[in-house]
């Protein structure tokens, strides 16, 4: 059976974690073994991955040494292919199958728009990272990265012709209606009627701008409304403030991480994103598939493409809170069309994009069989 290796720094509850293993499902249903190989076997989805695959533990701490274990990994345990996440990881992945002598295919992803993540770490480390991706991802099989806007700039910072870098939408699963105690559960962290609950789901750091959602919240024309926040990060403690100093600190919810965030999806009214960049955010599909009404700011990349420019949810300007709050307030107040926004998911499933995952390796699948 061939065997496809998803290279990944952990498992930690973050987007590219999410895509890898709804990705791994999506293969095994074509007929592929998947194995992690993890710079470090943690991370949130770690257990319920080892029930299902083989993880691999490379016990580095550090990029550098990632190499000479990845080429040990790939002369023990033979993959047919490798999809290698996120710089710098992959272009030590590059490094490492050249140390193997193995023939592999490789397959580099990035899941975010590089210039735009580390725009505040200065010209040397923008050099570095320019640098180390033109040096090493001409020698990979396939380039890749998850929306067009993201594509281009992986072309742009690694020096290579656009058409080398592929777009490969995220998968997204459309998930089946959460029980009713998980449904019960998420009830009791609204702790309010139906309605007025507004959710965004993301890691709580400075790039998904959720200090721009709790402004544009406190000037919302509903008293009654409740604003969680699915997620956890180093920005919560300055969330927490935030919210107080405006006053809406009984009303907004900080729940936390959950594995499966369905039952929050399901007990929702409306889906805000306010991030200031992205490369394709999940999140956004995922409410979709619920039939949930969307706010997005209009960021580099993703959010455009997915609402096909507001087709299916509205986009407002990067960081303007007023027009957030109104269109806040306006999704609210119109019914949305559920079973066509869930039709708009479905172009996003798994099985879809494995595919696609496939086409790139030149590997066979019949997916009209399963």
């Amino acid at each position: 059976m061939n065997k496809i290796s998803i290279l990944l720094p952990n498992l930690n509850g973050g987007g590219a974690e999410k895509v890898s293993v709804d990705l791994a499902r999506a293969f095994n249903f074509l007929g592929y073994k998947v194995e992690f190989v993890l710079m470090q076997a943690i991370g949130d989805f770690l257990p319920d991955v080892r029930r299902d695959y083989t993880v691999v533990d490379l016990g580095v701490y550090k990029i550098r040494d990632v190499p000479w274990s990845f080429a040990r990994y790939l002369r023990s345990r033979h993959p047919t292919a490798i999809i290698a996440n996120m710089w710098p990881l992959t272009s030590a992945a590059v490094i490492g199958r050249c140390l193997s002598g193995k023939k592999c295919t490789l397959l580099l992803v990035e899941h975010c728009t590089l210039s735009q993540q580390y725009m505040g770490w200065g010209t040397l480390h923008k050099h570095i990272m320019r640098l180390s991706m033109a040096t090493t991802y001409r020698f990979a099989d396939c380039l890749a990265a998850v929306s067009e806007g993201a594509a281009k700039d992986n072309a742009k910072l690694s020096g290579l012709p656009e058409h080398r870098v592929a777009v490969l939408h995220n998968p997204i699963p459309c998930r089946s209606m959460p029980t009713t105690d998980a449904c019960s559960m998420a009830k009791a962290f609204w702790n309010c009627p139906q309605g007025e609950r507004i959710l965004t789901v993301g890691s709580l750091k400075e790039q998904k701008n959720h200090p721009a959602l709790l402004r544009a919240f406190a000037r919302l024309p509903r008293p009654h409304a409740r604003l969680m926040l699915l997620g956890q990060g180093g920005k919560e403690a300055e969330l927490r403030t935030l919210a107080i100093e405006l006053g809406i600190n009984d009303r907004v919810i900080f729940a936390g991480f959950h594995t499966d965030p369905s039952p929050f999806y399901a007990t929702s009214d409306l889906f805000v994103l306010s991030s200031d960049y992205e490369g394709l955010p999940n999140v956004l599909v995922e409410a979709l598939s619920f039939g949930l009404p969307v706010v997005s700011t209009d960021c580099p990349f993703g959010p455009a493409e997915i609402l096909e420019n507001g087709r299916w949810g509205r986009l407002v300007p990067v960081g303007n809170v007023n027009a957030l709050a109104k269109a806040m307030d306006e999704s609210l107040s119109v019914p949305a069309d559920g079973n066509a926004l869930k039709r708009r998911a479905a172009d996003f499933l798994p099985e879809i994009a494995a595919c696609k995952y496939l086409d790139l390796f030149k590997l066979p699948y019949d997916l009209g069989a399963k």
